[in-house]
């Protein structure tokens, strides 16, 4: 019900010239993927890896097609979205390790991807976007991908605590306060492991060193504080970060397309950050 209902929602899906489906090797088995990208022409171009929204328990590869082929169509780039586990079956760090890995074996087929190392970008929105924060997060620790660009959609930063937009949009903007504490306590059911940024990234001691950041926010979503507080954190690390937050808008508008235009400019704005990588 939910993904049909959402499915109506969505604006116009454009045929990239490159779609394929399979899978990549995780450390727990294999994830399932979809490839886009706009050109089958081999010059180099920037790679996203896209995790869904849907509170780590809703949302699926094909729910987010329209998504990611307007992003890679828009962006003249490739998108590879991600079908990580979901909870309740599979709760924290398995979303975690599923993001990790496929961006692990993305930067390792970047060639095979059409891409190019200093091309390559995480992103997703509000569940998903948690995840491109963490992936980003991991990166430098490891040193291993060399991402350029993170794009963190109204993301989840912080399921340890509420910010007062928990309580000032709690309620009648679509995304309520009590879903967001539900989706919590099914990803990350031991409230010890809420405090670990791979849960909740704005809680790292430190966020210098990390790529290049676009945070979009909606200004009547329970995140919008947790958002700002993110955007402003990265900032002050001295992360060069661009933070827009969208006037009248609600959590899930950038999957709104059919209905809502900011969308189409939220799609622009990062269609804009990917096409600066080159």
């Amino acid at each position: 019900m939910y993904a049909e209902q959402r499915m109506r929602l969505l604006p116009p899906a454009p045929d990239p010239a490159v779609l394929e489906a399979f899978d990549v090797a995780g450390r727990d088995g294999p994830i399932p993927v979809r490839f886009y990208r706009a050109t089958a022409a081999p010059v180099p171009r920037p790679l996203l890896v896209f995790f869904h929204g849907g509170g780590w328990m809703l949302g699926s590869l094909e729910s987010y097609d329209t998504i990611c082929r307007r992003l890679a169509v828009k962006a003249d780039c490739g998108v590879l979205s991600v079908g990580y586990r979901l909870a309740p079956e599979s709760p924290f760090p398995a979303a975690v390790h599923d993001a990790i890995d496929a961006t692990r074996w993305c930067s390792q087929h970047l060639a095979k991807l059409g891409s190019a190392p200093s091309l390559l970008a995480v992103g997703g929105d509000s569940a998903g976007g948690n995840l491109a924060a963490v992936v980003a997060l991991e990166d430098r620790a490891r040193r291993e991908f060399g991402l350029a660009l993170q794009v963190l959609i109204y993301p989840v930063t912080d399921v340890s605590a509420e910010c007062p937009s928990y309580l000032r949009n709690a309620a009648g903007y679509m995304l309520t306060a009590a879903a967001m504490r539900a989706f919590i306590a099914s990803y990350v059911p031991d409230v010890r492991d809420r405090v670990d940024p791979r849960a909740s990234p704005l809680l790292a001691a430190d966020l210098s060193g990390l790529p290049r950041a676009l945070v979009i926010s909606a200004e009547f979503d329970p995140l919008v504080d947790e958002n700002a507080n993110y955007a402003q954190r990265l900032d002050a690390a001295g992360v060069d970060t661009r933070y827009v937050c969208f006037p009248g808008m609600i959590h899930p508008f950038f999957t709104l397309g059919g209905l809502i235009d900011a969308a189409a400019e939220a799609e622009d704005l990062i269609a804009a950050e990917l096409r600066a990588l080159v």
